[in-house]
């Protein structure tokens, strides 16, 4: 690949002067659009209380639109699951042509996880329906932890090694230039070594797909016969990488309430995507072809490489490359700590890493900027879904919850005696409240998609998985707008974020 722009990370990677003005710039906008409303509409509720009051009437109708259209998404991407999951998919695989040929290279790359972290993940493995020795299995740790990772990987090893095709680890060196250190480019050292093997092997890197997992991941028994049977009837295999919806229930009965409703909310709004290929990009646990990583190299020197790849990608053919939706789930786990607080502080800095998706904007806009093949139509469309995505996440709980009655407080007399004022209220509750179907049918399905409860567990517990929902408003606001407001400033003010590991604790 020709395009030296693929691998930028932030605006003083470039040398020209002209276009490093036009990366900060980019780097500026999520920064502006979100805080830039937060700062308006304070002075204005009480300069123009009209003007605001209409805005949040308007702003409030549109998000009811909007959660009416996500709910319908949401139903329809669990009715496909629900469907995918009662099907079987190793005899509809075994149906196609060449199935054998379909190599699976899966990397699980872990920090400082203990084993019983790990080996669900790789029972899971060896439980699954496709042939194990199809799978070459690469455990990835880092040097940097220290020498007893590469201890518990020896013991991984030792379990588990014999039940696959071939079974490799992977030590990624500390302090390599450029890269940031993390998920990202300890798999991208993994996938330069597994080159190696493959090479070795003469497997043709258009058989291999390659599954880059959390290393909680759980995948299901008949994970690997439908990523293949997608790969093999799919349009344009080579150029499409392919997603599960994560499902956080590995330990979603030991994890407090509102960690349940951020990491059930996560589920959801993979399910709306799916339902939404247009929309859909590569999220956490996926799948992407090996002659892609080997034509354009999987990212390490971001945060956020598990959708930077898919961008990476679609810069690099074009915008001709896609992600595929499998309506499958994949288990992983919710946050948990030790304590209450400690899990509210891993949650608070999980979303926050989440939300630094925020740096894969400038390089987008930029991208767009400099790819003349991709047409115009696209780039409009996918630079309003990502903005509008990232400004909703970082200000629409603020609005509705918060600062849709600083008119009310702010206005003064004048204002206070409008039929306007008078209404304001009726009107953004009586609109919240029709609102509420959302989260009713999200708690409804947050039962349905319920692993058994723990038979150390009473019965009562039910009960809080249901009224969970009602911190809805609060973990919108803490875990979601907070986050989100923070990222986007650190990115602009060049405050920014490295790796941040999730803490895995089981019970």
């Amino acid at each position: 690949m020709t395009k030296n722009y693929l691998d930028l990370s932030y605006a003083d990677d470039l040398k020209n002067p002209k276009e490093r003005l036009i990366y900060r710039f980019f780097e500026f906008v999520p920064f502006l659009l979100s805080w830039g409303i937060l700062f308006l509409v304070v002075p204005l509720s009480w300069l123009a209380p009209v003007v605001v009051a209409f805005f949040i009437i308007i702003f409030d109708c549109y998000w009811l639109s909007k959660i009416y259209y996500l709910t319908f998404h949401q139903l329809a991407g669990y009715k496909m699951m629900k469907k995918n999951i009662s099907i079987n998919w190793s005899e509809k695989v075994k149906k196609l042509k060449n199935w054998q040929d379909v190599y699976h290279l899966i990397i699980l790359p872990t920090y400082k996880e203990e084993i019983d972290v790990i080996r669900p993940s790789f029972e899971a493995l060896i439980n699954s329906d496709y042939p194990n020795e199809k799978m070459i299995v690469i455990l990835a740790v880092e040097e940097r932890v220290g020498p007893k990772a590469q201890e518990i990987a020896k013991e991984v090893e030792k379990e588990f090694g014999q039940h696959f095709f071939k079974f490799l680890i992977t030590v990624h060196p500390k302090d390599i230039v450029g890269e940031v250190g993390g998920k990202g480019s300890n798999v991208a050292w993994a996938t330069k070594e597994s080159k190696k093997l493959i090479d070795s092997l003469a497997i043709p890197y258009e058989n291999i797909l390659v599954s880059s997992f959390d290393i909680d991941t759980k995948v299901e028994p008949q994970y690997f016969s439908v990523l293949t049977w997608h790969f093999l009837t799919v349009e344009d295999p080579l150029m499409s990488s392919y997603q599960p919806i994560p499902v956080y229930n590995n330990n979603i009965w030991h994890a407090p309430a509102f960690s349940r409703v951020v990491a059930t909310s996560g589920t959801f709004w993979q399910m709306m995507q799916q339902a939404r290929p247009e929309q859909l990009i590569s999220y956490s646990s996926h799948s992407i072809p090996f002659k892609v990583l080997d034509e354009i190299g999987y990212p390490a020197n971001i945060v956020s490489d598990d959708s930077r790849i898919f961008w990476k990608a679609y810069l690099a053919y074009d915008g001709k490359y896609k992600v595929v939706p499998l309506f499958y789930p994949v288990s992983m786990d919710a946050v948990l700590s030790t304590n209450i607080f400690k899990t509210a502080i891993n949650q608070y800095k999980q979303q926050r890493r989440w939300a630094w998706g925020c740096e894969n904007i400038p390089f987008i806009f930029f991208g767009f900027f400099k790819n003349k093949e991709i047409p115009l139509k696209e780039k409009i469309r996918h630079v309003f879904i990502i903005l509008e995505g990232f400004w909703a996440w970082a200000v629409a709980a603020l609005l509705i919850f918060l600062l849709g009655w600083l008119p009310l407080m702010l206005g003064g007399g004048d204002f206070q005696t409008t039929l306007l004022s008078y209404n304001l209220p009726k009107i953004t509750s009586g609109i919240m409240t029709i609102a509420m179907v959302g989260m009713i049918v999200s708690a409804i399905l947050s039962m349905l998609i319920l692993p058994a409860r723990p038979k150390n567990l009473r019965r009562w517990k039910n009960l809080s998985m249901l009224f969970q929902w009602l911190l809805l408003p609060f973990t919108l606001i803490l875990l979601g707008s907070f986050p989100a407001l923070e990222a986007q400033a650190r990115m602009a003010f060049k405050k920014r974020l490295g790796f941040w590991v999730t803490e895995k604790v089981r019970k």
